[in-house]
Formats: structure tokens, sequence, C-alpha cells
């Protein structure tokens, strides 16, 4: 008889360890300190947060990142980009550097902007690390992000943070130096002789500067890159990628284990699906247009100023007097977002269905638009006050059209022959912005798509706006909300500039 000892582990299971010994343990670095500005999120924050702060840190934080792609999409120059994305970090994710205290980086306020934006960062790392695609894309805006922050990071600082940093690169000397002096001249575009006595030099393996080499920058001996103190952006971004992709990498191997979390999860796969798209819901007040007629006889005016998803459905209404219960629905909210009341909405449809009577009518559409305004319903419904209108991301990812269906987004479920048919109806007849729309929707990026129409139609106000100074950068982001392009559309169209005072951006809540 074979003896079964207990303290043996059976080769064919894996051993068990107390999970709650490993997952409750108490950490050695509970609290962390923050001295630089800049952070290289080597090592993951470990304090309890409240929930509702682990959200809406993500959430502050993905508007950069959404912010930070579109400028690259529109291939702004790091100029623009610098200029465009300030007032947004200013409002969602301001960093402030040591020199902004009198009390450094001890001061409370500038630790807890630095926590927010470390516990920010490892959030989305949980969210973007589960496809190739996610983390490829959430490396690059997150580079693009810390590149920023570093060119316009104050010169002392930024020294204190390389100098802080374990990086593989060695100094050299100035006998070496002076032996490759003709050389370090002849490949270092724009360096004087001047700049090579007196600066200091780094020699790393030329794959950490791969950006230096290809632009022909450096010199290259031995598999060893020769980089000026100047170019020292260059090593940190590629330790930065380095690390990051790591990284993800493990998070990617770790995530199965917060499938049992049912808190976090559902957060997470939010803000996944929100990347390509940042969702966002409408304020009350973002709805507000002084000077504004909106009733049940202004509509057909009014739709000038709708998006491309609103106008396919007003046209498609005023053609057939019908629509679907989802173009019914999605059409709506819409008006609903616009301020229309349910009865003037009521009084809308039913001038609009003349092939009905009225019996049929109140049997089977009265009450749809009811419930979307919370007029009956459950209490949950009316206690919200009905269905809230459907943000760009929501379009986009629920509910396809099907076959006689006229609603979701022409820029995503239209072929581009269709598409471009109703652009050109609608009044976009530049071959330019033509050209463009494809390549955005060829590369799935339907809001940018969008946002560029949105330009071309309204070039001269925006310009106008700009050059008096009546609007903020903040009031021209991006657009992702259909009720968001109907306002500002509207404001620009009517010369009201100053009434973008009501603060898109700040009415716009993810």
């Amino acid at each position: 008889m074979i003896r079964n000892e207990s303290a043996r582990i059976d080769p064919k299971r894996r051993a068990t360890i107390d999970y709650k010994k490993k997952q409750f343990a108490t950490p050695s670095y509970q609290q962390q300190d923050y001295p630089h500005r800049l952070n290289l999120y080597h090592v993951p924050p470990t304090a309890e947060i409240r929930l509702e702060d682990f959200e809406q840190w993500a959430i502050d934080r993905l508007r950069i990142l959404a912010e930070l792609e579109t400028c690259s999409f529109r291939n702004k120059t790091p100029a623009e980009t610098t200029e465009h994305i300030k007032p947004f970090l200013d409002k969602w994710l301001r960093l402030d550097a040591n020199s902004a205290s009198a009390q450094g980086c001890t001061d409370t306020r500038l630790q807890d902007q630095r926590r927010k934006d470390h516990y920010s960062h490892f959030i989305l790392r949980l969210a973007f690390s589960s496809t190739e695609d996610l983390r490829r894309r959430f490396t690059r805006v997150e580079g693009a992000l810390f590149r920023l922050r570093f060119q316009t990071e104050n010169a002392r600082e930024r020294q204190d943070f390389v100098a802080s940093l374990s990086l593989d690169w060695e100094a050299v000397t100035d006998d070496e130096k002076r032996t490759l002096a003709q050389d370090l001249l002849n490949a270092t575009p724009g360096l004087k002789k001047s700049d090579l006595e007196d600066g200091g030099w780094f020699k790393v393996d030329f794959e950490a500067v791969p950006e230096l080499v290809e632009a022909r920058r450096i010199f290259v001996k031995g598999g060893k890159a020769y980089v000026p103190s100047k170019e020292q952006m260059s090593i940190v971004l590629a330790g930065f990628h380095d690390r990051l992709e790591q990284g993800l990498e493990l998070t990617a191997r770790a995530l199965p284990r917060l499938d049992e979390d049912d808190r976090l999860s559902p957060i997470l796969n939010h803000l996944s699906n929100n990347f390509a798209i940042p969702d966002s819901t409408l304020a009350d007040s973002d709805t507000a247009l002084s000077g504004a007629s909106i009733n049940a006889s202004s509509i057909d005016s009014l739709s000038a100023h709708f998006p491309l998803c609103m106008r396919n459905l007003h046209m498609t209404l005023r053609k057939n007097n019908h629509l679907k219960h989802f173009g019914r629905l999605q059409y709506t909210l819409f008006l609903k977002g616009l301020g229309l009341t349910m009865e003037d909405c009521l009084i809308f449809w039913r001038q609009s269905f003349k092939l009905i009577t009225d019996e049929t009518f109140n049997k089977e559409y009265r009450y749809n638009t009811r419930h979307s305004y919370g007029d009956v319903g459950g209490d949950a419904v009316r206690r919200g006050r009905g269905y809230s209108p459907f943000s760009c991301q929501k379009i986009l990812t629920e509910h396809p059209p099907g076959s006689g269906e006229s609603h979701g987004c022409p820029y995503r479920h239209f072929s581009v022959d269709n598409l471009t048919s109703l652009l050109q109806v609608t009044g976009v007849n530049d071959r330019d912005v033509l050209r463009g729309v494809k390549e955005d929707v060829d590369k799935k990026r339907f809001h940018i798509a969008c946002n560029r129409v949105f330009e071309w139609t309204h070039k001269p106000e925006i310009r106008q706006v700009k050059d008096d100074g009546t609007w903020k950068t903040a009031d021209l982001d991006t657009i992702v909300h259909p009720n968001t392009y109907f306002k500002r559309s509207y404001l620009l169209k009517r010369g009201l500039a100053g009434d973008s005072g009501q603060n898109q951006a700040d009415n716009m809540e993810m």
C-alpha cells in the first residue's frame, strides 16, 4: 500500500495557496510620495481609494487621451497639439510643477494632483491591456502625453527627474569626446563646436533611440549611439515606452483574476469600449438655447444644424412619413435633448405620420413618445425623467440598422457611395473633405469624419470666434454627442458666440 502524505503536492494539480493571505496581504508601500511632476509609472499604487474616484479619475484621463488621439488623426503639429490640449489638461488632469508652490513637492495640492495622475494611469492600464490593439493604442497616446509633459516641464525640474531615473546609459568621457569630435560634429545636425565642448553626451545602445537613428541625427559606432544632452528626451521616451509595454503584458496576464470582482469589471469594460469615442451624457443645462424657438413647427428649419445621423432621420421621415421603432426612439430623444416639450413632440410626430388615422397613432405610437419623456412607465423611468439622448458612442455600438431602418450613424453604417451621396445632398461637395471622410471611415475613425464635416461647414464662423477670442479652445473640443453638434452649429451660425459661455465642455459629463 502506498502511503499518502498530506504535505505532498499532487503533481497533476496546481499548488493551492490561501487566496486570502495573498490577496489581502498588507502592502509595504501604501502611501507614496511624488517628488517629481513627471512619472514613469514603474510602481503601481496600492492605497485604497473610493470606487467613485476610481471611475471618475479614469474618465478624466480618458478625455485627455481621446483629445490627443484626435490631434494625431488630424495631423496637428506638436505646437498646435500643445495649444489645443492645454486647457483640457488644466481642467481634467492638472499637474503643477514644484515651483508653483512655496512648499515645493510636499504641498498637499501637488501631491493630490500627482496621486490622481498615478492612479488614473494604472486604472486605464487595466482597462486597455486585454487586446493587442488596445495595448498598442494606449502605449501610443500615453507616450504622446508623456512627451508633451516632458517638453513643457521646467528645465531644472526636468533635469532632476532625469537624474532620478535608472536608465541604461553611459556618460561619454572627455577623452572619448575629443577623439570622436569630428565624427560627432559631422553626424549631429546643427551642432556647434562650442556645444560639443560644453554639452554633456550619453552613450546608449542604438536600439534605444530609433527616432534619432531613423532621422540620422546622431553618431553611431560599435552598436552605440552618441546622444547629446539636448536629445535626452528620446532616451527617456524610449525607456517610458519599454516599461509601459512590459507592464501592459504583465497586466494582461493578471486580468483573469479581476473577472470575479463584480464592482470593477463593468467599469473597466465601459472604459475600454469608450476608448474609440468617449461616451457622454447630456446635462440639462446643455439643452438651453437663448433666443431659440423650439417647437413642432420649427424642426424643419432647425434641421439645417443637425448632425448627419439626425439629418438622415429627418429627411427619411419627410420622404416616407414614417420611421421604424429605433429610428423614432433615436430621433425622439434627440428632439427631447434640443428642448422640445413632450406636447410639441407628440404634435410633431402626429403631423409627420400623415398616412395614418388619429386612432392608429394614439394606439401604436403615442405611448412610446410619452415613455421616452418619462411621463409613463415604471418608477425607475419616471424618476429618471425618461431616457437620455443617445451619444455618438451609443449610436455606433448599439442596435445596428437592418433592412428598411434609418437609424444609426451614416459614417459607420452606410456604404461609401451612399455616404458620399448623402453628404452631397446636404451640401458637402468639397473633394478634399469627401476624400478625408473616406479615409477616416476606412480607418474606423467615424467621429473624426463627423467633426471634419462640421469644421468645413462652419469654417468661417469658427475662424471668426477664434480671432475675436469669444470662444475658448474648450468650447471647440471634439464633438461626441449629436446634441452638442446641434447647439454648437446653432450658436455659430446665429452669431451667438457670447452665449457659448453656457460652456459646452463644462456641461458635457462623461
